[in-house]
């Protein structure tokens, strides 16, 4: 498998600081979004210590562990990682006043050959578009979601509850944290769609199937997504990570490549 990666992070039109934070890295093919919470710039630092903790020691236990290394120990040092990353933002949120309370969503991915290692806390969310059917395939850790799976409002309900943003996990707030980990198999074709809930609430999950299943490129695409939550009304911060997979040249029919297809 061939792995593109793109990202793209926007303010919004009602907050002037940006509390979201994205990174990747493609030569270990890991993806972090996080989504920060707290008063002054709080989430932004609790955020930005999330992406780039676990971005830089995920990265460089995969890079040691070589090409070999098995899912399920992706998985543990996945939890490693961000159990790590938990409790330095715990700490420093205990060790100033300023960050008191801080914490922040999270979506982190691994991409191995034909899986992906899947990891998330709150309300930040990776959708999956498969043959042209876009799946979200992480579950919301918020109290709207709790009270959906319990019969207790409808989809539509859902829609405009004033409670959407209260989430029932975040990285930080507590000395430990619960990381709900998934693995998914992966197919050629397949894009990934990770995304902070400054996206996810402004429009439905039709306008960015509409938009990702389109044929232009990715930062296209990650633009589209924004500028329509900011038409929208973006009313928080909007950030996408978005990958695309194709399959490696080595593995199509002799056919298909004298055909130079």
């Amino acid at each position: 498998m061939i792995y593109h990666f793109f990202s793209k992070t926007d303010p919004g039109r009602a907050r002037d600081n940006n509390e979201d934070c994205v990174a990747f890295d493609e030569s270990t093919l890991t993806a972090v979004l996080a989504d920060g919470m707290g008063g002054y710039n709080a989430g932004e630092i609790a955020s930005g210590m999330a992406t780039a903790f676990i971005k830089s020691e995920l990265s460089r236990w995969l890079t040691e562990a070589g090409d070999g290394v098995k899912a399920r120990e992706v998985r543990r040092a996945m939890e490693i990682c961000v159990d790590n990353a938990n409790r330095s933002i715990f700490n420093s949120a205990n060790s100033n006043a300023n960050y008191a309370g801080m914490g922040t969503t999270l979506v982190v991915g691994v991409f191995r050959e034909d899986k992906l290692v899947l990891g998330h806390i709150g309300d930040s969310r990776c959708y999956r578009l498969r043959d042209g059917l876009l799946d979200q395939i992480t579950r919301d850790h918020s109290l709207l979601q709790e009270q959906m799976d319990a019969g207790l409002i409808t989809t539509e309900q859902a829609a405009t509850s004033t409670i959407k943003n209260l989430v029932t996990r975040a990285l930080g707030v507590d000395e430990s944290v619960l990381l709900e980990v998934n693995e998914h198999l992966v197919q050629a074709g397949d894009l990934y769609l990770m995304c902070s809930d400054g996206l996810s609430d402004m429009i439905d999950d039709i306008a960015i199937s509409k938009v990702v299943s389109s044929e232009i490129p990715l930062d296209q695409k990650a633009t589209q997504l924004i500028d329509l939550a900011n038409e929208n009304g973006g009313r928080d911060n909007i950030s996408v990570l978005m990958v695309e997979v194709y399959e490696a040249p080595e593995k199509r029919g002799l056919i298909a490549r004298l055909l130079g297809r």
